[in-house]
């Protein structure tokens, strides 16, 4: 059987290094040249854009759009799908993911009078939620990147049909990282065609017979988008009369047979036998594309501003889902700030056109624009001396050595080390049974050195690698007390550290398994660092093997998964990215689920879009599963924040939000 191959080409004008002003030069330059090479070698290529990129093409050059249209027409081409605009769907409440793909469809159908039967996952930014809104919206298949499906599954095989979160199947066309960075170093002079060629006869050799030829940008084809201050200048021969050399000579030389992306998917139906899975993982709940740099960090916490942006869009989208807004006017602008390119290597004048559209959606809904650390707390509290004893509903003692500060209410036992910054010594909740569920790992819990540590709760902890520090909130804390009107409990104190203090609040509730860490970082400079805080150590049951984690990541039902494996997305990818993965939970909540109870980690993102980590180490019999909050991570696209924000969550037995 000859080999198959297939080709998909991502356009997109809203890419993240490229000007407003040289869109008519993208066109011109990329976008004709793909439809040259489609008539002149009639392979049936894959051809996806967002809606509103094809939008702009249409009123930039309407002669694009229909030729586009006729080759459509004709055959000779495919549509994928994408949205209307390009979003990461893990990082994005299901009500905007659902408006993008109906706003996409109706683009489609507007301008090209059709609609696409596969979807490109964008970004290649994966959950399983997906799965659910391409059913939703009557797709046949998706494509995704397979290279980093098998690190998330741990496995050399992938299935031929993904399952969703709730009762969706959908069969997968794959995605080749490698393949396509081949096409592009052939395209750019770094590999002859015969190095090329020896590569994909290796694999046919190998028993491949579907090949995802090239699936990723046509920006970078005699054209450079600008991403980088130094690159190459494009090949003298041109680029797009390299590309077709290639697909010619796979034709000549390996015998490859050409098919659309519909085709493919069928034939992969047809020839593999039907395997169903989940493609994410405890290790990896959001697989993204390419190398490890590319993780869900750069569209979360990094970038010029993700914080600030993401918080605002939270805001806007929460907004309009509370109102029940069914005007698409509404949506499409919301989409349009969710856009990935403006969370990468936007340029300075996009990002403010961007920020000033932003700020201008938010005060026609009347909704506040307040972000930021607040300035200090100047509150009138209690000294520790005033609050032993009795304190409104709770009994308040201190330990020996004045080391660890006892509240005991109705509902709650916890312990606050004030060695050691207000962390969280030990939390437990009376309905269940005051066994610990978030607390203190101690130093010799571990048996081997490299995790020889004190594993706390509720710390901060901040690394600047272009300053080569470390700073912690480690400290002696010295705790005031307030008893609020409605009997809950305040305890603040200030932790002064090289770059300015952190204020840190815990609030203990009077009438509910209810405990809120809050941290503040009034007067803070720009930085450019990893920032976590929160960790949440997790104990007893819910340190087990057993344990499940569900949060959603985008869609209407939660992502669940249990700690079976070891976990580290707090560990860098490189020297240049402080992270691995990360979590979308993008409803403000994760519930940890053990054999008899739960716990709720709760938040507004709307407040303060924090990206959650998770931490599961293993060493012999032991283990410890912990949870970290990431207000800031560092990759090649991490700008100096401007503000740091102000950020507190819940920890509850039950569901309050």
């Amino acid at each position: 059987m000859k080999p198959k191959g297939y080709l998909v080409f991502h356009l997109n004008l809203a890419f993240s290094s490229i000007e407003e002003e040289a869109w008519a030069d993208v066109i011109r330059t990329c976008y004709y040249p793909l439809l040259d090479l489609i008539e002149e070698t009639g392979v049936p290529i894959g051809i996806e854009l967002t809606g509103w990129t094809l939008k702009q093409i249409e009123r930039i050059d309407i002669a694009w759009v229909e030729r586009f249209k006729a080759l459509l027409n004709a055959g000779n081409c495919e549509l994928i799908g994408s949205g209307y605009c390009q979003i990461i769907g893990p990082l994005v409440p299901y009500k905007v993911n659902e408006w993008n793909q109906k706003l996409g469809i109706e683009s489609y159908r507007k301008i090209l009078n059709c609609r696409p039967e596969i979807a490109l996952v964008n970004e290649m930014a994966f959950s399983s939620s997906l799965v659910d809104l391409y059913s939703q919206f009557d797709y046949k298949g998706f494509i995704m990147d397979r290279d980093n499906i098998k690190l998330a599954l741990d496995s050399d095989k992938v299935p031929t049909h993904a399952k969703g979160v709730g009762n969706s199947v959908m069969p997968i066309l794959w995605s080749d990282s490698i393949l396509f960075q081949k096409v592009q170093h052939f395209a750019h002079g770094d590999i002859s065609i015969n190095n090329y060629l020896d590569y994909i006869q290796s694999r046919i050799d190998d028993g491949e017979l579907l090949f995802p030829i090239y699936c990723n940008d046509a920006e970078v084809f005699d054209y450079r988008p600008g991403r980088f201050s130094e690159e190459r200048p494009t090949h003298s021969e041109g680029e797009w009369y390299r590309v077709e050399k290639m697909l010619n000579s796979l034709s000549t030389h390996v015998g490859m047979e050409w098919v659309s992306p519909t085709q493919a998917l069928e034939f992969n139906n047809k020839a593999m036998s039907r395997n169903v899975s989940q493609l994410t993982s405890i290790a990896y709940p959001i697989p993204v594309k390419k190398q490890a740099k590319y993780n869900i960090s750069r569209w979360s916490v990094t970038g010029r501003n993700d914080l600030w942006i993401n918080t605002m869009c939270h805001r806007i989208s929460k907004y309009l889902t509370k109102i029940n807004s069914s005007n698409p006017n509404d949506w499409s602008q919301i989409c349009e700030l969710w856009a990935s390119d403006l969370r990468t290597h936007i340029t300075e004048k996009r990002w403010s056109k961007a920020r000033g559209g932003l700020i201008a959606l938010l005060n026609l809904h009347n909704i506040s624009n307040d972000f930021g650390a607040n300035h200090g707390f100047n509150k009138k509290h209690d000294s520790l001396k005033d609050a032993i004893g009795q304190y409104g509903g709770a009994t308040i003692t201190l330990g020996e050595g004045g080391i660890l500060l006892r509240i005991f209410t109705e509902n709650i036992q916890l312990e606050i080390n004030l060695r050691k910054g207000l962390t969280i010594q030990s939390l437990a909740f009376a309905s269940h049974g005051l066994e610990s569920c978030i607390g203190i790992l101690p130093h010799g819990h571990f048996s081997c050195i490299s995790l020889g540590a004190d594993y706390y709760s509720g710390g901060v902890t901040i690394e600047l690698p272009t300053q080569r520090r470390r700073i912690t909130d480690l400290e002696k804390a010295v705790p005031f007390f307030l008893l609020k009107d409605n009997g809950d409990i305040e305890i603040y104190s200030e932790i002064i550290t090289p770059l300015g203090s952190i204020d840190k609040t815990i609030t203990i509730s009077a009438n509910s398994e209810n405990v809120s860490l809050s941290y503040n970082f009034p007067n803070w400079g720009s930085v450019i660092g990893s920032v976590r805080f929160g960790a949440a150590t997790l104990l007893n049951e819910f340190n087990k093997k057993d344990v499940s984690v569900s949060f959603s990541n985008g869609g209407m039902i939660d992502d669940s998964f249990y700690l079976d494996r070891e976990v580290q997305h707090t560990v860098p990818s490189s020297t240049l990215v402080s992270s691995s993965s990360g979590l979308g939970a993008t409803t403000g909540s994760i519930c940890i689920k053990g054999k008899k109870n739960k716990v709720y980690l709760q938040w507004d993102p709307d407040k303060c879009a924090v990206m959650p980590m998770l931490q599961h180490r293993l060493s012999g019999s032991n283990a410890s599963f912990r949870i970290f909050f990431s207000m800031q991570e560092v990759d090649d696209t991490a700008k100096e924040a401007k503000q740091m924000s102000a950020f507190s969550y819940n920890i509850s037995s039950s569901k309050t939000v």
